[in-house]
């Protein structure tokens, strides 16, 4: 041990006591073998203390008290400054190289500690919103939808009306999702051209009923939008948007915060649509017998960008039954009329 060995030649003298009756002897002090060795004024070896086991009784205070163990009775007093350094030097050496079970408890506790912190962050949020997604009833996503819809009528104006429009949307949405409860709303402007909330409600902007010649276009918006709440639940989006906090209180209680709802409301108003492959798309648009290339040719009316949707449309050189009739169609374009 380098502080034993820098220390070997030391002496010094101290009080000895063998025990508390006992009468106090001056010694004289010596470094040994990881010992430190008591002897009396002739030199003769009273005692040996091991450096490894020897406690001070008295730390910070002169002169320096110490001990050959806990259940020693043995006590040494010393006075001489350098003798205390060493003494200290070689027990702070000694108490370094020795395992530290209190530290190693707490570097096992700090890591555990660590993965529940990981845990909570990564992946009880995840899991909650999975299982809140999956036992939140029809009823309650509906009621989500409509108080998500309502948010977003402040800023795109409420949704058209005119009942005979309505009643044409109801029959097109029936033809390209039957069975399904879907309901579309048309609201007049402000926002992205088409959108899916909570509780199957998709929201299209006037332009898609008013832009163009017939119901194929729209039609394609309808279906794509269906396709991503397929893909990404809404609910389940709604919630990573809204957190931990909002998700508790909807398995909990049945509702969600009006801030929530706000923010999630702006973000769908600004965001980009999540994109969709043309695979995805075409095969959608073949079950449901509609042209893909009347939706490709409303995104980009330059056909670049959606060459594939134009060019494999499945409706192609097909003779086909009009998604609506002439009047279902004058009707549909009309919903936001007065």
């Amino acid at each position: 041990m380098t502080a034993l060995k820098r220390f070997q030649r030391l002496e010094s003298p101290g009080v000895w006591r063998e025990h508390p009756e006992a009468q106090r002897r001056d010694v004289i002090l010596s470094f040994g073998d990881a010992s430190l060795v008591v002897s009396d004024q002739r030199e003769q070896v009273l005692t040996h203390w091991s450096l490894a086991a020897i406690e001070r009784l008295n730390p910070g205070q002169l002169p320096a008290l110490y001990s050959p163990g806990e259940d020693s009775a043995e006590a040494l007093e010393i006075d001489e400054p350098m003798m205390i350094e060493a003494i200290e030097a070689v027990r702070s050496a000694i108490a370094r190289g020795r395992p530290h079970p209190g530290r190693l408890r707490l570097l096992i506790l700090a890591a555990i500690a660590a993965s529940i912190a990981a845990v909570g962050i990564f992946w009880l949020p995840g899991a909650l919103v999975r299982h809140t997604v999956s036992v939140v009833p029809a009823s309650v996503r509906a009621e989500i939808g409509r108080d998500l819809l309502s948010r977003i009528d402040r800023l795109a104006g409420r949704p058209c009306g005119r009942p005979g429009g309505q009643a044409a949307l109801d029959r097109l949405t029936d033809r390209l999702l039957p069975g399904e409860g879907t309901r579309v709303v048309v609201l007049p402007g402000g926002m992205p051209r088409a959108m899916h909330l909570p509780g199957n409600i998709i929201v299209l902007n006037r332009a898609l009923v008013e832009d163009y010649a017939d119901a194929d276009a729209v039609a394609g918006f309808i279906l794509a939008e269906r396709a991503r709440a397929e893909r990404a639940d809404p609910l389940a989006e709604l919630l990573k948007d809204a957190g931990l906090a909002a998700t508790l209180r909807l398995l909990t209680s049945g509702a969600l915060p009006d801030d929530a709802l706000e923010a999630h409301a702006e973000r769908l108003m600004t965001e980009p649509p999540t994109p969709l492959t043309d695979a995805e798309l075409l095969a959608r648009f073949e079950r449901t017998h509609v042209s893909s290339a009347a939706y490709g040719y409303a995104r980009d009316v330059s056909g670049e960008s959606v060459l594939r949707l134009i060019e494999a449309d499945p409706m192609r050189g097909q003779k086909t039954k009009p998604l609506l009739s002439d009047r279902d169609w004058v009707q549909l374009q009309a919903i936001c009329g007065a």
